[in-house]
């Protein structure tokens, strides 16, 4: 079981480590510019493809959808109640509390822990996570109500368009499969390199929020995660990547609106280094339980 942990965690940790060591030595790389082509060209094509590649039930693709849609609202509604019991801003802190970095960390581990399944049923509670984060998490930042975001991003495109040729049983062109698979595949150790880079960048401030919140965070995704995944009955491979995409710390998004929208990104910052630190701990027990 311990060389079987160390496959799957010792890849994720390499690629971070050498993203870290890239900014160390003060090697030029554009954080936002690489989040975007991901964003815009890379999670698009890996999502198209995998849900089009790996044969799974559609009735389990949606009952995972909607697990994801309710874990979230759980997420929120948790998160609204704690922080305005510790008096802190709701629309600052409940983003970093209610999206886990499922992308830079928890697709990885999906795959390398659960293989190709692994990695598609990762894609769909990304899919799910990213569309909420694209609306109701810019609507908290930035105070806008505007669907736009949510309209013009070729994520959500990518999943409809997908979800369509599943329910039409069309053929998808060789060419068109080949092509987004080719630029889907370098979305994960990408986005694993980038976090690197942005954790040797980011400066802790306010140490003991810090690491409450975080704690709060991981804590948060187990419980919850685990108690959804009952409540829909989620077994198997299904059941463990519920649970382990919930438990991720907090996203490198979460920083990036931040920063954006200038809602405390110093602090954000802090959050997203202090909880990847606790995850490092949180996250092979988290494994050795999930695992099969």
């Amino acid at each position: 079981m311990l060389q079987q942990l160390i496959n799957v965690v010792g890849p994720v940790l390499a690629c971070i480590a050498l993203g870290w060591a890239w900014a160390w030595t003060e090697r030029p790389f554009d954080t936002r510019g690489v989040a975007e082509l991901v964003t815009l060209v890379g999670a698009p094509c890996l999502v198209f493809y995998t849900l089009l590649n790996i044969e799974l039930d559609g009735g389990l693709l949606v009952h995972l959808g909607l697990a994801t849609l309710v874990l979230l609202v759980a997420f929120s509604m948790v998160s609204v109640v704690v922080l305005r019991l510790a008096g802190l801003d709701v629309r600052t802190y409940v983003p970093p509390l209610i999206f886990p970095n499922i992308g830079n960390i928890g697709l990885p581990l999906c795959l390398f822990a659960f293989g190709q399944q692994g990695l598609a049923l990762g894609v769909v509670i990304f899919a799910v996570m990213m569309g909420f984060n694209f609306t109701v998490g810019i609507w908290l930042y930035s105070g806008s109500r505007s669907p736009m975001p949510l309209l013009k991003s070729p994520l959500i495109h990518a999943v409809w368009i997908a979800a369509v040729i599943l329910w039409q049983d069309w053929h998808v062109p060789v060419a068109v499969m080949e092509t987004t698979r080719l630029l889907g595949e370098f979305t994960i150790p990408v986005m694993m390199l980038t976090l690197g880079v942005s954790l040797a960048r980011m400066r802790v401030t306010r140490l003991l929020p810090a690491v409450l919140l975080s704690l709060l965070r991981i804590a948060m995704g187990v419980v919850l995660g685990w108690l959804v995944a009952e409540l829909f009955g989620l077994q198997g491979t299904a059941r463990s990547v519920f649970i382990l995409q919930a438990a991720m710390p907090v996203a490198v998004f979460a920083y990036l609106f931040a920063v954006r929208y200038q809602r405390s990104p110093e602090e954000m910052a802090g959050l997203v280094v202090v909880s990847t630190v606790i995850s490092l701990a949180t996250l092979p027990l988290l494994l050795l339980w999930l695992m099969p």
